[in-house]
């Protein structure tokens, strides 16, 4: 079996040093410019790099532009409301305010569901998962930052619909990217053996 061919000895090194500098941004933490159409298309591109059992593409993004964001912190509003219909006016702003802060904004789609009965859920939600991390570490790579966000208004009806959901379709989360205005604290990783066991002929293995 021929081996990958890398194109550069030290490939490895920096991929490792790549994957081990990521760290996540939340929006408040980022700042304009964003990431430059060259960029963004570069960071496209990037997903399509990830697994794929039957080549479904089971996943996608949706840019929300400036001049939508407004209709997206409605839809957040919304959401908030049909939650709790006794939600103050401050909790609403709050609400709205979410839309606004990353520079460069993506909501990641997932079709879990439906088309060929072989690939079941998970192995579509882990193809959009490596889509997506395939993203954030082209970004990391630009200088840039990014992270991850989610919440309840993902699965509500407001937000649905803004976005066209198909009936076979979920919202996974929001991609959030731009340059980092305020570093966070790196957090420590998990040591190996937290995650890692050898199956053993006796016993199941366990941690």
């Amino acid at each position: 079996m021929n081996e990958l061919a890398l194109p550069h000895p030290d490939a490895p090194a920096w991929a490792d040093a790549l994957i081990h500098s990521r760290r996540t941004t939340l929006p408040k933490r980022l700042c304009g410019p964003g990431p430059d159409g060259a960029q963004r298309t570069a960071i496209l591109a990037a997903a399509a790099a990830a697994p794929d059992h039957g080549q479904l593409l089971p996943w996608r993004f949706i840019e929300v532009p400036d001049t939508q964001r407004a209709r997206l912190a409605q839809a957040f509003a919304d959401a908030l409301l049909a939650r709790d219909a006794a939600a103050s006016a401050e909790d609403l702003e709050q609400a709205r305010e979410k839309a606004h802060r990353a520079p460069w904004l993506l909501l990641a789609v997932c079709r879990a569901r439906g088309g060929d009965p072989e690939v079941p859920a998970q192995e579509r939600v882990l193809s959009a998962g490596a889509a997506i991390q395939n993203m954030m570490l082209l970004a990391t790579a630009m200088g840039l930052g990014s992270g991850l966000t989610s919440g309840k208004a993902l699965s509500s009806a407001p937000l649905r619909a803004l976005f066209g959901l198909q009936p076979d379709e979920d919202a996974l989360c929001f991609i959030n990217i731009g340059h980092v205005r305020e570093a966070r604290k790196p957090r420590p990783r998990p040591p190996v053996d937290a995650y890692f066991s050898c199956l053993d002929e006796n016993t199941p293995a366990t941690r």
